[in-house]
């Protein structure tokens, strides 16, 4: 009967150790240099290469030609030490899982103090050492410290963390790695090549996903394809069969219709997965890998080409065509509920409704509060305008010199859905510049923050963006009295520059115009192009500020600017709680908490100054 093929392919010298170089080329300049150490630690996810080192370490150790990295494999002690050699009497290997009491370490501690019966070194090998219980690993403790000159300890396992700190701190630690999937492809294809048996490079990929980066796991899936396996050998859909993976042209179905809104599609795909006996679960990890790969092909242009992304050649062109269909918050939001879907259902039999639940939710264009979900609803919004020539050829045109969004950030300004009809040159630029603040605008509310308190408290309550031109933010703020407030203090305009150039990469100048709160903005292109945001001419409305007014900060009594008859009749009809409110918030603004210019005021002035208090009486409370 054939041995098992990780058996049959078990490595037996460094060089055929596969993935782990940073780990194999350390131990074999030790070796070269007369400089190993007399105890190791390996760890590292199961099946990388732990335990196959250690034996590859003894068996360099012990050769005869030795100490040498490069064993030479016709020594006694080689032979023994081979791979599926019968082992050697001087190479004890130990699973702590099944010895890891304190009688096992003491007599383990008695015979280490005996010579070796035939080769140089008596090497350790203690499997599972995480498993060593705190009174074996306490009595183990100082002949690890100090061993005797002939005894070397290698201790493997998965939960370093676990191990006792005393004997982690007295090894040399080697933690393995899990093994790239293109790796464990090409380790796959040679393995085939030696058992003379074709494979197909799609089918290897799914093996390399299964065995997810562990060589052992790979083997043992490859074992099992080849045993089931005809004159054809292993073929995509041997491997897709029996491994239970979602097929391709399913998960571009799913993609597609979620990309364009088709639940119809969604639930025809959930169906199919269902009649077909899929694991729901298994088809939510292939569709979270699939909306992994398109945001990589996305963010990185080279992706596929790289290697980054495996994909056939054909698969790769409907990849790229599915990421400009997709806007990069989309696909956060996908995964995101993807991943969650798949933890609903751990510890579960997945069902048919829990699985189509989950693409309900998949469906949603982010039905929360967040800044992802909100910019989720507004990609969805932008790829339904760019599907009608008619509604985006009714944005009005814009100055020529404005700036488009791309132009102003481009480390955020990547295509949301795909090229966009075609629409007049200046148009789609000035509705993408402010279109980009107003998303990005409680990022730089955030960055404001981070920056200063005072100018974040005053902007995030009474303003807000309202238009770009000429490399100009036009920022709306509710009253006159606060305008005059805001442009006054240049130190509050220069720290909003700096946070909207730390978030959108671009230097714009602030200016502030009156913009009062009063629900009666038009929301309709005409409105924003006869009358700017709020539907009116600019000159009745907003009333634009080049520098300080006169009197500008000189407190709460001095001269306001003059209102418009709009904002007049505004103010008058306002209840009086709410004027109460403003005087509160522009004092507020005026004088924050953490303005330097309060330091210099007594309690007693400020209330004078601000509130028209009189002093009545000192009382000394000595």
């Amino acid at each position: 009967m054939a041995l098992a093929l990780y058996r049959t392919y078990r490595p037996g010298r460094f060089a055929d150790v596969v993935g782990q170089e940073h780990v194999t080329a350390a131990l074999t300049r030790a070796i070269e240099n007369n400089r190993v150490h007399h105890a190791y630690l390996f760890s590292g996810p199961r099946g990388c290469g732990k335990t196959s080192s250690a034996r590859i370490l003894a068996r360099s150790l012990n050769c005869e030609q030795g100490p040498t990295a490069d064993p030479c494999g016709r020594c006694a002690s080689c032979v023994d030490l081979a791979p599926n050699g019968p082992g050697s009497l001087d190479v004890v290997e130990l699973d702590a899982a099944t010895h890891g009491l304190v009688e096992d370490a003491r007599e383990l501690r008695e015979r280490a103090h005996f010579a070796p019966v035939s080769s140089r070194f008596k090497i350790y090998i203690i499997d599972e050492a995480h498993q060593l219980g705190p009174g074996a690993a306490n009595a183990l403790l100082k002949i690890i410290e100090e061993p005797p000159g002939h005894v070397r300890f290698v201790f493997a396992t998965t939960s370093p963390e676990k191990i006792l700190a005393t004997i982690r701190s007295r090894t040399y630690h080697y933690p393995f790695r899990l093994v790239p999937a293109r790796l464990l492809s090409r380790h796959l294809s040679w393995v085939c090549e030696q058992e003379q048996v074709p494979a197909d490079p799609a089918a290897l990929d799914l093996v390399a996903r299964a065995g997810a980066g562990s060589v052992r796991d790979a083997l043992s899936v490859l074992g099992q394809l080849i045993a089931g396996s005809g004159e054809e050998g292993v073929t995509y859909a041997l491997a897709h069969d029996q491994l239970g993976f979602t097929d391709a042209a399913l998960l571009d179905s799913v993609v597609d219709a979620l990309a364009t809104d088709d639940a119809a599609g969604v639930f025809h795909a959930v169906d199919r997965v269902v009649e077909s006996g899929h694991d729901p679960r298994r088809f939510l990890t292939d569709l979270l890998e699939r909306l992994r790969d398109l945001l990589l092909v996305q963010t990185v242009p080279d992706a596929l080409d790289s290697g980054l992304v495996a994909a056939p050649d054909d698969q790769a062109d409907r990849m790229r065509e599915q990421a400009r269909m997709l806007s990069r918050t989309d696909l956060v939001r996908l995964a995101q509920a993807a991943d969650d879907g798949i933890l609903a259902m751990r510890g579960t039999t997945p069902t048919r409704l829990q699985l189509e639940l989950v693409c309900s939710r998949l469906l949603l264009p982010g039905a929360g509060t967040g800044l992802v979900d909100l910019q989720s609803r507004l990609d969805r919004m932008e790829r339904q305008l760019a599907r009608g020539q008619s509604v985006v050829a009714s944005v009005p045109a814009a100055p020529a010199t404005a700036p488009s969004d791309g132009a102003s950030a481009p480390a955020r300004g990547a295509s949301r859905a795909g090229p966009a009809p075609q629409a007049p040159a200046a148009a789609v630029p000035a509705a993408g510049g402010i279109a980009a603040l107003r998303r990005a605008w409680p990022e730089v509310l955030e960055r404001l923050r981070e920056l200063r308190k005072t100018p974040w408290t005053f902007i995030k309550d009474n303003t807000e963006p309202i238009d770009i031109s000429d490399d100009t933010l036009l920022l709306g703020v509710r009253s006159a009295r606060l305008r005059d407030t805001l442009t006054s203090r240049q130190d509050y305009s220069a720290y909003l520059q700096q946070a909207i150039g730390d978030v959108l990469g671009r230097t714009l100048r602030i200016e502030a115009v009156v913009q009062p709160s009063d629900g009666s903005r038009e929301s309709s292109p005409a409105g924003r192009a006869t009358g700017g945001p709020s539907g009116r001419s600019p000159s009745a409305v907003q009333e634009r500020v080049s520098g300080p007014p006169s009197g500008a900060g000189e407190g709460v009594d001095r001269a306001p600017a003059e209102a418009t008859p709009g904002e007049a009749q505004h103010a008058a009809t306002r209840p009086e709680a709410q004027r109460i409110s403003d005087a509160v918030t522009d004092v507020a603004a005026d004088v924050a908490a953490d303005d330097p210019v309060i330091d210099d005021v007594s309690g007693a002035d400020l209330l004078t100054r601000e509130l028209g208090a009189s002093v009545i009486e000192v009382v000394d409370e000595r």
